[in-house]
């Protein structure tokens, strides 16, 4: 099959979605966001409201309005997600290149004989160069022009300043199970020893990926498959998540781990004024318990 659509205006997207049963009673609206939105991204929040997903028409009573409701809570969501990864990519930050710069050296992360996969660190390696090379920060300029017959990477504590969330878990999990830091960067993060934390860090890595793109987070089948500790040594859910496609799970994991960085934190208040704030919003999309508010973990 060739792919023959047609490129439609603003005004013929507005009169296709009516066509579909799709409610607009504010024109001037729904031009502004398909100006500045665009079709298809506002297009991951309507789907669930179509009956006939083969021909596009809506159920009854489906309004634009809702659209934008979705899209808004989402985009707030993302931006309170974002400042809690934050938080928690600082601290991973900080205790690999603190444990493991003692355990064995400031290059510590070059080392191949402390990780499991050569391969997936030469990977991570190459994109921890681009980083460095592509970096215009002056600690990074003066070590260069300072030591330029040094031709290692700049030590632990200025390449990992530089290195992604997401460089950082895999540098974590790859490291071998017999390396102390290990354990000991998991004691301090509340996941007791290596077996947990590294399915945390990559599940809340690709969170991190989906808020710096904008990507939708609402309504949306998460690749990552999280192990959950049997008993956490602190604050936890009574009624524990089972579904690891769906972001309640890794929101718990995410207040658990900033509840031991950042005990003051605003997490829990934050995502109730958000929920509060778009009643149209159904949270069991976010597969979202009854009363999760109520959780020990969320107090």
């Amino acid at each position: 099959m060739i792919y023959s659509k047609k490129t439609f205006t603003i005004e013929e997207h507005i009169q296709q979605l009516r066509d579909r049963g799709l409610g607009i009673e504010d024109e001037t609206l729904a031009k502004h966001y398909l100006e500045n939105v665009s079709y298809y991204r506002l297009a991951g929040y309507w789907w669930p409201m179509q009956s006939d997903k083969v021909n596009h028409i809506f159920k009854e009573n489906s309004k634009f309005e809702d659209v934008i409701a979705l899209y808004n809570f989402d985009r707030e969501l993302k931006i309170l997600l974002f400042d809690i990864i934050e938080k928690i990519e600082i601290s991973l930050r900080t205790k690999l290149i603190y444990h493991l710069s003692h355990e064995f050296d400031p290059w510590w992360f070059q080392n191949t004989a402390i990780f499991q996969d050569t391969g997936a660190l030469v990977e991570t390696l190459s994109s921890i160069k681009e980083e460095v090379d592509r970096s215009k920060d002056i600690f990074i300029k003066e070590h260069t022009k300072k030591y330029k017959d040094d031709l290692r990477f700049p030590p632990a504590w200025k390449t990992l300043e530089l290195t992604s969330f997401g460089s950082l878990s895999k540098l974590y999990g790859n490291l071998k199970n017999t390396i102390k830091s290990k354990d000991t960067i998991a004691i301090e993060l509340g996941a007791v020893n290596h077996t947990y934390l590294p399915s945390w860090l990559q599940s809340i890595a690709q969170i991190r990926n989906y808020c710096a793109h904008h990507s939708r987070l609402w309504n949306k089948n998460l690749p990552g498959t999280p192990k959950l500790l049997p008993r956490p040594p602190y604050r936890w859910v009574v009624d524990v998540p089972t579904d690891t496609s769906k972001l309640y799970m890794h929101l718990c994991i995410m207040r658990y781990l900033v509840n031991i960085i950042a005990p003051e934190n605003s997490f829990s208040t934050k995502l109730q004024e958000i929920i509060l704030k778009y009643p149209s919003v159904d949270p069991n999309a976010l597969g979202m318990k009854p009363d999760w508010q109520n959780e020990p973990l969320w107090k």
